[in-house]
Formats: structure tokens, sequence, C-alpha cells
């Protein structure tokens, strides 16, 4: 599955010929005409890159850059920004915002493309890397093959878009409906418990015997990769937890044993008390002791 990225541009001839070339490296390509509507969506939904026009209408593309830098989601975000504005002034004053990158109409299609793998490779390496490995986890995008602690799992072409997805960003929760247009695609309409269904496949195909589950459930909001996953950390917390267990059961049982020994211990006192008792009153009337003290 190629990065997604997003084409903010009003000019709709210049779009159409980034639309097919990004397309053709295996990008995921949407496109957005003015700057408010992209301002919107990417409260919405995160891309992998922007290529961000200058000159929009409804908001501009450098305040658009400004407000982007100034929200944690999307402080990190690579933005090429993509104008006709050529001054060396202008070049730094679109870098000072945040853009990452800044190329001046007219451009070459070739350099766009490599300025755009170069971003990428540098914000995301997994996003272009041809192996993703999570702990034990490992997915081979260009063999299309899954296996873990060296054993091949067995993937539906969705369950292995699925897991791709999700090891692309270790520890993002994603909500159903961003993993149906992140899999699926956000043209298909299907419910979305299909989501749930898929999860629980690919988790019957990567958890075989005692293995630890990678996929964590976070309630009322949806589905992560566990970014704890596979380190020592993980399985240092779950062994700590074990040992606090037994040692709160060898306490229980501890306790148990100290009270029927308290219990036992007043007993004896007990009947030894009697027994002084009963010597004395046989003491007076006998003169002599007819019970025999043991304690």
């Amino acid at each position: 599955m190629g990065a997604n990225i997003l084409i903010v541009e009003d000019e709709e001839p210049l779009t159409t010929l980034l639309r097919y070339n990004l397309e053709a490296e295996g990008y995921e390509v949407d496109a957005v005409a003015r700057g408010d509507d992209a301002d919107t969506r990417l409260k919405e939904t995160t891309p992998d890159l922007i290529v961000l026009d200058w000159m929009l209408p409804g908001l501009s593309g450098i305040e658009l850059c400004r407000r982007l830098r100034a929200r944690p989601q999307t402080q990190t975000l690579p933005i090429i920004m993509l104008t006709a504005r050529g001054e060396e002034s202008e070049r730094v004053r679109g870098l000072a915002t945040g853009a990452d990158d800044y190329i001046v109409k007219p451009f070459s299609v070739p350099e766009l493309l490599a300025r755009v793998r170069a971003l990428l490779r540098r914000a995301s390496p997994e996003r272009v890397a041809l192996v993703l490995t999570i702990g034990d986890l490992e997915l081979d995008r260009e063999k299309k093959r899954v296996s873990r602690a060296g054993r091949p799992v067995d993937l539906g072409p969705t369950e292995f878009r699925l897991l791709e997805y999700l090891m692309e960003r270790p520890g993002r929760v994603f909500s159903r409906a961003q993993l149906l247009d992140g899999v699926w695609g956000s043209d298909v309409y299907i419910d979305e418990r299909t989501v749930d269904v898929h999860v629980g496949r690919l988790r019957k195909a990567l958890n075989r015997g005692h293995a630890t589950d990678p996929i964590r459930t976070v309630r009322g909001t949806g589905y992560s990769l566990d970014d704890l996953f596979g380190k020592p950390g993980r399985k240092a917390s779950h062994t700590m937890q074990k040992n606090e267990a037994r040692g709160v059961a060898d306490f229980g049982s501890g306790a148990r044993e100290n009270a029927t020994d308290a219990m036992e211990l007043a007993a004896s006192k007990s009947l030894c008390e009697d027994a002084d008792n009963i010597n004395e009153d046989l003491t007076d009337v006998q003169g002599r002791q007819a019970v025999p003290r043991k304690c």
C-alpha cells in the first residue's frame, strides 16, 4: 500500500498532471481545490505528504501551512510548497512558515517525484520500505508474504492490506471509519462492523498457540498495532504482573497459615486456663492436683 498524498491545487490541469504521475509511482492520491476545504479535511484525516499551492481560494497555502504546524497531529507532516512565486524572499518565507520543500512553477515532474520520495524516506521510512518488521512479525510487500517468528502466516488480500496499514503506523489508534477509508477506499460503502470481522480473522491467523496479540482494541475508538509489541519491556511488564499476582497468592496463603496458628494457640491457651481453674477447685477440696497440666 503506497503512501497517501494530498494535492491542494486550484488549477485543474495541474492537479490532473500531478495525480497521474503520482499514481503511476504507486501513491494513493487525493485532491482538494480550496484551502479552507483542505483545512477541514486535514482535521479529520492526515495524509503522509501534502503538495500545497501558495495561492488558493478560501484560505491561502501559506496560512494553511502555518495552521498545520500549530497542530500537534500535523507538526511533522511533510509539505511541499508549489507556487509561481520564485523570488528568494518568498522562498525563505515559505520555508520559514513550515514548508519542507519549495518548488517553483513551471517545474520538472521527475524532479518533483524525486523530492516526494526523499521527503517520505526521511519522514516515514516504513512507508517506502519493502519489508515491514515489528517484533517477530514480518510483512514483505513485494512478495505479498507475512511471517511470524519465521513461520508463514496465510492471509487473505483484505487482511494483508489491513495488517500493512496498521504496521505502517504502529501505536496509532484508528477508528473503524478511518480503517475503511485507508484499507477499502473512500469510494466503498460497507458497514463499519465489517472491520471487526476482518480484524478477528487477522488475529486468528496471527495468534497461534500462546502467541501475544499484536493488535490492541481501544474500547469506544477502534484498533491499533501495539507499539510495545515485541519489545523486552512488555515481556518484563507481563512477568512482573504475574510475579505480583503470585506474590499476592503467596501472601494470602501465608496469612491463612498464620491465622490458623493463632487460632490453635488461642484454643490451647483457653484449655490451659480451664485446667488451672479445675486444679484450684480440686486442690481446695481434696488437697491434690487432679488434672495434669500439659501447657
